[in-house]
């Protein structure tokens, strides 16, 4: 009995080794092979440090918006509503639904363009609230593809950039002053195209294919 006392760990311990944590995941994006990627790679570095459900320590609950603002309000009340212990929120869109639902519950994001902007943090050295996360595009970027159109390019003449108001961060007014002060620098005239369907996409490049030597730039967007 003494030994068995000696190499067992305490019961608190057990319960707390077996104790499975939630995380809910609330994706923008459609449930695509692409997708399966991003999760895959996200499940991977948890179980890097030490979660999983071959653990027995995490449940993964998903959710898959396909882009529908609708879809994503129901589906962060529903991951609320499961009071899981942390969500993690992957495009714009999400994380301000995911805020509606929730000050409480911690929230993670990923592509995010503008957090602070957007009012989901009050910095990036110190968030605040309940959520943080990481952001990969900078609104300087349009500029930098201008410049890349112009280097395949060096006698192009006017280039349009292509967005949709209705999800694009800042309704594109995090995007567009870069891409016209590159414009200005560069002397060409900038061309705005907004989308908000397929038929809009389609006659938007059927206006562009009317003239040769324009560029198109699309601006980042879920």
């Amino acid at each position: 009995l003494l030994g068995y006392a000696v190499a067992s760990p305490p019961a608190g311990s057990l319960a707390q080794q077996y104790t499975a944590r939630t995380v809910g995941v609330l994706i923008g994006l459609a449930n695509d092979a692409e997708t399966q990627a991003r999760a895959k790679a996200f499940e991977e570095g948890l179980a890097s440090e030490g979660w999983s459900k071959e653990k027995k320590n995490l449940q993964l609950v998903y959710r898959f918006s396909n882009g529908d603002l609708d879809r994503m309000q129901a589906m962060a009340k529903e991951l609320v509503a499961l009071k899981p212990d942390c969500i993690l929120g992957h495009s714009t869109p999400v994380v301000r639904v995911l805020m509606k639902a929730t000050r409480t519950i911690p929230i993670v994001f990923v592509s995010v363009t503008d957090p602070v902007g957007s009012g989901f943090v009050a910095s990036m050295a110190r968030p605040g609230g309940n959520i943080t996360g990481f952001t990969i595009f900078q609104g300087t970027m349009t500029g930098k593809y201008l410049s890349m159109l112009r280097e395949i390019m060096p006698k192009i003449g006017r280039v349009a950039i292509m967005y949709n108001p209705a999800s694009a961060p800042g309704a594109g007014s995090v995007f567009l002053p870069a891409f016209n002060e590159a414009a200005s620098q560069y002397k060409i005239e900038p061309i705005t195209i907004q989308v908000q369907n397929g038929p809009d996409i389609e006659s938007g490049f059927a206006r562009l294919s009317q003239e040769a030597g324009i560029g198109l730039i699309v601006m980042p967007d879920n």
